[in-house]
């Protein structure tokens, strides 16, 4: 059964970075968009970066632009979200997720995805 693991999630404090990862399994997404969303408790689901099967394209929410890098291996069928200068309101639950929709169209829109992980907690303190 294909799935997606997450992992690297934790506890820092303010100007702290993280580097989560995304597994892909048994077979991985090479061919298919991937992205990161977070979920913070009342609010909704918010894309937070995307990569193209190719790397060759990446988008990012706004809030996030200049200090998370998303980029994946696709021979270890891995995706990171590499996040720096971590602010309290990046708190939240961050989930992987996989699309095999052609054309993605919306790469940070939660519904053009078809696959999820169980999520990663990430806790930024002030």
């Amino acid at each position: 059964q294909d799935r997606l693991l997450e992992s690297g999630g934790g506890s820092v404090k303010a100007g702290g970075s993280l580097t989560l990862s995304c597994t892909t399994s048994p077979f991985g997404f090479r061919d298919n968009f991937m992205a990161w969303f977070r979920q913070a408790p009342g609010k909704e689901r918010e894309g937070v970066a995307a990569i193209s099967p190719n790397s060759m394209h990446t988008h990012y929410a706004d809030s996030v632009k200049d200090r998370f890098t998303i980029s994946r291996d696709n021979a270890k069928d891995t995706v990171y979200l590499q996040m720096h200068s971590l602010q309290p309101e990046d708190s939240a639950s961050y989930y992987c997720a996989s699309s095999g929709l052609r054309p993605i169209l919306y790469p940070l829109v939660a519904s053009r995805y078809n696959f999820w992980g169980q999520g990663t907690q990430v806790t930024v303190s002030a």
